[in-house]
């Protein structure tokens, strides 16, 4: 769903993508469902599965004229991708879901649509950046990493709670992140909270860096492969816990957090 040209009631100007995604007429919403009533369809770039299946789902059932289409990625890839099609002068995404440093690339390239919603006023000011006219992307979503681990292999009474207990010599070369960007934002949020230091006596434990995705680490440690990751969310380990596998999560104080932005 490209942002369409619309006819403003009442006059004879058609409205170009930025009137419409910028418009704050009484008749906003009237134009905005006439238009996406008219196209029948939307397509989301996101780096995260809930996103993809939950709230495109919830969105379809409260607008159910319109047809969503996801494409779940990690946000590096996304970009390569969003790139790529513009060269090629194919503008398939309408709402792209990433990192912020993502979606700061695409902004600098003048492929984001400045706009204004209602809807953003429940938002923080610190969420938002915005450009000449309204606002290009904001904060919609927090995911919190957390703790999973194997119970064969980690007993409950015997799995990290702390940070610093991924320290202790027992869990040495037990230890896998992912070497992801889930894995690059976990590091970066170590070492903006506690130091090179620690980082530095964890590269001592023998860590183990996995070429996957956060979601994906949970079928390593249901394997056993991955005896205690610190680079995973809860309602992954939680999936593979309710499919049978032995895993389970905790949170780690401190909770480092995920940030998206749509």
């Amino acid at each position: 769903m490209a942002f369409f040209p619309a006819i403003l009631c009442g006059a004879s100007k058609t409205m170009s993508v930025a009137d419409v995604a910028l418009h704050k007429g009484s008749d906003r919403e009237k134009i905005l469902i006439e238009g996406a009533k008219k196209e029948g369809q939307l397509t989301l770039y996101t780096s995260n599965s809930v996103v993809a299946g939950v709230v495109s789902q919830s969105f379809e059932k409260k607008y159910p004229f319109v047809k969503v289409s996801s494409w779940t990625a990690e946000s590096p890839m996304q970009l390569r991708r969003v790139l790529e099609e513009n060269r090629a002068s194919r503008y398939l995404a309408d709402v792209i879901e990433s990192s912020p440093e993502s979606l700061g690339v695409l902004q600098r390239e003048n492929l984001l649509q400045d706009l204004y919603s209602p809807e953003l006023a429940a938002y923080g000011e610190e969420t938002k950046v915005k450009g000449n006219s309204g606002v290009i992307y904001w904060a919609n979503r927090e995911i919190y990493f957390s703790l999973g681990f194997n119970t064969k292999m980690i007993p409950q009474s015997e799995a990290p709670k702390v940070l610093k207990d991924l320290l202790e010599p027992k869990l040495k070369g037990n230890i896998g992140i992912s070497g992801h960007s889930t894995g690059a934002r976990w590091v970066r949020a170590v070492l903006d909270m506690v130091g090179m230091d620690y980082l530095e006596r964890l590269a001592r434990q023998d860590v183990r860096i996995h070429n996957v995705a956060g979601p994906a680490m949970r079928g390593l440690v249901a394997a056993g492969e991955v005896p205690v990751t610190p680079t995973i969310s809860d309602s992954n380990i939680m999936r593979a816990k309710r499919q049978g596998a032995p895993v389970d999560w905790r949170p780690m104080e401190p909770v480092m957090t995920n940030v998206g932005y749509s």
